[in-house]
Protein backbone atom coordinates (compact mmCIF):
# COMPACT_ATOMS: atom_id res chain seq x y z
CA UNK A 1 0.00 0.00 0.00
CA UNK A 2 1.09 3.59 -0.59
CA UNK A 3 2.07 5.99 2.17
CA UNK A 4 -1.07 7.98 1.32
CA UNK A 5 -3.18 4.95 2.27
CA UNK A 6 -1.20 3.89 5.35
CA UNK A 7 -0.10 7.29 6.63
CA UNK A 8 3.50 6.07 7.04
CA UNK A 9 6.40 6.62 4.63
CA UNK A 10 9.29 4.14 4.80
CA UNK A 11 12.73 5.00 3.39
CA UNK A 12 16.27 3.69 3.82
CA UNK A 13 19.52 5.49 4.61
CA UNK A 14 22.05 2.68 4.19
CA UNK A 15 21.35 0.04 6.82
CA UNK A 16 18.94 2.34 8.71
CA UNK A 17 15.21 2.44 8.01
CA UNK A 18 13.37 5.73 8.52
CA UNK A 19 9.64 5.44 9.18
CA UNK A 20 7.87 8.78 8.92
CA UNK A 21 4.28 9.30 10.04
CA UNK A 22 3.17 11.34 7.05
CA UNK A 23 0.01 13.16 8.10
CA UNK A 24 1.24 16.69 8.83
CA UNK A 25 -2.18 18.15 8.15
CA UNK A 26 -3.48 16.05 11.09
CA UNK A 27 -0.41 16.71 13.29
CA UNK A 28 0.66 13.12 12.41
CA UNK A 29 -2.20 11.75 14.51
CA UNK A 30 -2.54 7.99 14.98
CA UNK A 31 -5.25 6.60 12.74
CA UNK A 32 -6.00 2.89 12.62
CA UNK A 33 -4.12 2.70 9.32
CA UNK A 34 -1.00 4.30 10.84
CA UNK A 35 -0.97 2.01 13.88
CA UNK A 36 -1.55 -1.06 11.71
CA UNK A 37 1.27 -0.06 9.33
CA UNK A 38 3.77 0.51 12.15
CA UNK A 39 3.09 -3.03 13.35
CA UNK A 40 3.48 -4.43 9.84
CA UNK A 41 6.76 -2.59 9.27
CA UNK A 42 8.10 -3.84 12.62
CA UNK A 43 7.24 -7.46 11.77
CA UNK A 44 8.91 -7.09 8.38
CA UNK A 45 12.00 -5.44 9.88
CA UNK A 46 12.43 -8.27 12.39
CA UNK A 47 13.45 -10.68 9.62
CA UNK A 48 15.48 -8.26 7.46
CA UNK A 49 19.21 -9.14 7.77
CA UNK A 50 20.24 -5.98 5.89
CA UNK A 51 18.63 -3.71 8.48
CA UNK A 52 20.63 -2.56 11.50
CA UNK A 53 18.40 0.12 13.08
CA UNK A 54 15.10 1.97 12.73
CA UNK A 55 14.33 5.67 13.21
CA UNK A 56 10.70 6.68 13.72
CA UNK A 57 9.73 10.32 13.18
CA UNK A 58 6.94 12.61 12.00
CA UNK A 59 6.54 14.71 8.87
CA UNK A 60 7.02 18.46 9.16
CA UNK A 61 8.32 20.36 12.16
CA UNK A 62 5.17 20.82 14.26
CA UNK A 63 4.49 17.31 15.52
CA UNK A 64 6.13 13.95 15.99
CA UNK A 65 2.63 12.70 16.72
CA UNK A 66 -0.12 14.61 18.51
CA UNK A 67 -1.81 11.41 19.68
CA UNK A 68 -4.97 9.62 18.60
CA UNK A 69 -6.87 10.92 15.60
CA UNK A 70 -9.83 12.40 17.44
CA UNK A 71 -11.70 13.02 14.20
CA UNK A 72 -11.58 9.28 13.48
CA UNK A 73 -12.24 8.45 17.14
CA UNK A 74 -15.45 10.53 17.02
CA UNK A 75 -17.08 7.92 14.79
CA UNK A 76 -16.13 4.97 17.03
CA UNK A 77 -18.45 3.27 19.49
CA UNK A 78 -17.17 1.64 22.70
CA UNK A 79 -16.45 -1.68 21.00
CA UNK A 80 -14.52 0.06 18.21
CA UNK A 81 -12.37 1.80 20.82
CA UNK A 82 -11.67 -1.52 22.55
CA UNK A 83 -10.59 -3.01 19.23
CA UNK A 84 -8.35 0.00 18.60
CA UNK A 85 -6.71 -0.41 22.01
CA UNK A 86 -5.97 -4.04 21.13
CA UNK A 87 -4.43 -2.89 17.83
CA UNK A 88 -2.24 -0.43 19.76
CA UNK A 89 -1.05 -3.20 22.04
CA UNK A 90 -0.21 -5.57 19.20
CA UNK A 91 1.47 -3.05 16.88
CA UNK A 92 3.40 -1.20 19.58
CA UNK A 93 4.37 -4.58 21.01
CA UNK A 94 5.97 -5.57 17.70
CA UNK A 95 7.91 -2.29 17.75
CA UNK A 96 8.91 -2.73 21.39
CA UNK A 97 10.18 -6.28 20.77
CA UNK A 98 11.95 -5.55 17.49
CA UNK A 99 15.38 -7.19 17.44
CA UNK A 100 17.05 -4.06 16.06
CA UNK A 101 17.62 -0.80 17.96
CA UNK A 102 14.86 1.74 17.44
CA UNK A 103 15.14 5.51 17.85
CA UNK A 104 12.23 7.95 18.10
CA UNK A 105 13.25 11.27 16.54
CA UNK A 106 10.78 13.60 18.28
CA UNK A 107 10.64 16.55 15.90
CA UNK A 108 7.66 18.33 17.49
CA UNK A 109 4.93 17.73 20.03
CA UNK A 110 4.38 14.14 21.20
CA UNK A 111 1.22 13.97 23.26
CA UNK A 112 -0.85 11.01 24.40
CA UNK A 113 -0.47 8.12 21.99
CA UNK A 114 2.38 9.98 20.29
CA UNK A 115 4.51 9.81 23.42
CA UNK A 116 3.35 6.23 24.00
CA UNK A 117 4.65 5.38 20.53
CA UNK A 118 8.00 7.02 21.30
CA UNK A 119 8.20 5.12 24.60
CA UNK A 120 7.90 1.85 22.67
CA UNK A 121 11.23 2.70 20.98
CA UNK A 122 14.55 1.87 22.61
CA UNK A 123 15.98 5.39 22.48
CA UNK A 124 14.52 8.87 22.02
CA UNK A 125 16.11 12.01 20.57
CA UNK A 126 14.11 15.21 21.02
CA UNK A 127 14.18 18.59 19.31
CA UNK A 128 14.96 21.16 21.97
CA UNK A 129 11.81 23.09 21.10
CA UNK A 130 9.46 20.08 21.29
CA UNK A 131 7.11 19.11 24.11
CA UNK A 132 5.89 15.72 25.32
CA UNK A 133 3.20 14.52 27.69
CA UNK A 134 0.67 11.83 28.50
CA UNK A 135 -2.34 14.13 28.48
CA UNK A 136 -5.19 11.61 28.33
CA UNK A 137 -6.68 12.33 31.77
CA UNK A 138 -7.52 15.84 30.57
CA UNK A 139 -9.75 14.14 27.97
CA UNK A 140 -11.51 11.89 30.49
CA UNK A 141 -9.51 8.74 29.70
CA UNK A 142 -6.10 7.28 30.58
CA UNK A 143 -3.09 6.29 28.45
CA UNK A 144 -4.19 3.08 26.75
CA UNK A 145 -1.24 2.20 24.49
CA UNK A 146 1.23 1.21 27.18
CA UNK A 147 2.00 4.64 28.57
CA UNK A 148 1.16 3.92 32.21
CA UNK A 149 3.54 0.96 32.12
CA UNK A 150 6.44 2.14 29.97
CA UNK A 151 6.62 5.61 31.49
CA UNK A 152 6.56 4.17 35.02
CA UNK A 153 9.45 1.83 34.17
CA UNK A 154 11.48 4.86 33.09
CA UNK A 155 10.65 7.55 35.66
CA UNK A 156 9.28 5.60 38.64
CA UNK A 157 5.84 5.51 40.23
CA UNK A 158 5.78 8.94 41.89
CA UNK A 159 6.87 10.90 38.84
CA UNK A 160 4.60 8.88 36.53
CA UNK A 161 1.62 9.74 38.75
CA UNK A 162 2.56 13.42 38.63
CA UNK A 163 2.95 13.51 34.86
CA UNK A 164 -0.17 11.47 34.07
CA UNK A 165 -2.61 12.73 36.73
CA UNK A 166 -1.72 16.36 36.04
CA UNK A 167 -1.58 15.76 32.26
CA UNK A 168 1.67 17.72 32.24
CA UNK A 169 3.36 18.82 29.03
CA UNK A 170 7.10 19.09 29.51
CA UNK A 171 9.98 20.43 27.45
CA UNK A 172 13.10 18.74 26.18
CA UNK A 173 15.44 19.59 29.05
CA UNK A 174 13.06 18.24 31.70
CA UNK A 175 12.33 15.16 29.59
CA UNK A 176 16.05 14.46 29.36
CA UNK A 177 16.56 15.05 33.07
CA UNK A 178 13.84 12.51 33.85
CA UNK A 179 15.33 9.97 31.44
CA UNK A 180 12.34 10.06 29.09
CA UNK A 181 14.61 11.07 26.21
CA UNK A 182 18.19 10.03 25.60
CA UNK A 183 19.40 13.24 24.00
CA UNK A 184 18.20 16.65 22.83
CA UNK A 185 19.38 18.49 19.77
CA UNK A 186 22.00 21.20 19.71
CA UNK A 187 20.91 24.67 18.64
CA UNK A 188 20.10 24.58 14.91
CA UNK A 189 20.51 20.80 14.65
CA UNK A 190 17.79 18.78 12.91
CA UNK A 191 16.47 15.98 15.10
CA UNK A 192 16.55 13.44 12.26
CA UNK A 193 20.23 14.15 11.66
CA UNK A 194 20.90 13.76 15.38
CA UNK A 195 19.12 10.39 15.34
CA UNK A 196 21.06 9.29 12.25
CA UNK A 197 24.30 10.25 13.98
CA UNK A 198 23.28 8.10 16.96
CA UNK A 199 22.43 5.21 14.64
CA UNK A 200 25.99 5.12 13.23
CA UNK A 201 26.97 2.91 16.18
CA UNK A 202 24.32 0.39 15.16
CA UNK A 203 25.22 0.45 11.45
CA UNK A 204 28.70 -0.86 12.22
CA UNK A 205 27.82 -2.80 15.38
CA UNK A 206 27.33 -6.54 15.85
CA UNK A 207 23.67 -7.36 15.06
CA UNK A 208 23.55 -10.57 17.10
CA UNK A 209 24.98 -8.80 20.14
CA UNK A 210 22.54 -5.89 19.72
CA UNK A 211 19.57 -8.23 19.53
CA UNK A 212 20.78 -10.27 22.50
CA UNK A 213 21.37 -7.14 24.57
CA UNK A 214 17.87 -5.84 23.81
CA UNK A 215 16.38 -9.20 24.81
CA UNK A 216 18.38 -9.33 28.04
CA UNK A 217 17.51 -5.75 29.03
CA UNK A 218 13.82 -6.30 28.35
CA UNK A 219 13.99 -9.37 30.58
CA UNK A 220 15.32 -7.24 33.44
CA UNK A 221 12.10 -5.22 33.41
CA UNK A 222 9.91 -8.32 33.58
CA UNK A 223 11.75 -10.96 35.59
CA UNK A 224 12.93 -11.31 39.21
CA UNK A 225 16.70 -11.13 39.58
CA UNK A 226 17.51 -14.85 39.62
CA UNK A 227 15.35 -15.54 36.57
CA UNK A 228 16.77 -12.44 34.89
CA UNK A 229 20.32 -13.65 35.39
CA UNK A 230 19.44 -16.98 33.80
CA UNK A 231 17.85 -15.13 30.90
CA UNK A 232 20.99 -13.00 30.52
CA UNK A 233 23.09 -16.17 30.33
CA UNK A 234 20.87 -17.57 27.56
CA UNK A 235 21.20 -14.30 25.64
CA UNK A 236 24.98 -14.38 26.08
CA UNK A 237 25.10 -17.88 24.63
CA UNK A 238 23.72 -16.55 21.35
CA UNK A 239 26.72 -14.22 21.02
CA UNK A 240 29.19 -16.88 22.12
CA UNK A 241 28.44 -19.06 19.10
CA UNK A 242 28.61 -16.20 16.59
CA UNK A 243 31.25 -15.50 13.97
CA UNK A 244 30.98 -11.84 14.96
CA UNK A 245 32.52 -12.63 18.36
CA UNK A 246 35.53 -14.25 16.66
CA UNK A 247 35.78 -11.29 14.28
CA UNK A 248 35.90 -8.90 17.25
CA UNK A 249 38.81 -10.82 18.79
CA UNK A 250 40.66 -11.01 15.47
CA UNK A 251 40.16 -7.29 14.81
CA UNK A 252 41.45 -6.39 18.27
CA UNK A 253 44.60 -8.47 17.79
CA UNK A 254 45.14 -7.10 14.29
CA UNK A 255 44.56 -3.50 15.43
CA UNK A 256 41.73 -2.83 12.96
CA UNK A 257 38.02 -2.12 13.10
CA UNK A 258 35.83 -5.24 13.13
CA UNK A 259 33.51 -5.94 10.22
CA UNK A 260 30.36 -7.59 11.58
CA UNK A 261 28.15 -9.68 9.29
CA UNK A 262 25.48 -10.81 11.71
CA UNK A 263 26.61 -14.42 11.62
Amino acid sequence: MTSEATGVRSTRRGAVAIWTIDRPERMNALSRAVVREIGRLAREAHDDPTLRAVILTGAGDRAFCAGADLKERKSMNEEDVRDFLSLYRVSFGHLDRLNKPTIAAINGVAYGGGLELALACDLRVMDRGAKVGLTETSLGIIPGAGGTQRLTHIVGVAKAKELILLARRIGAEEAQRLGIVTAITDEGEAVLEAALKMSETFETGAPIAMAAALDAIDGAAELPLDAGLLHERRCYERTLASKDRLEAIAAFNEKRKPVYTGE
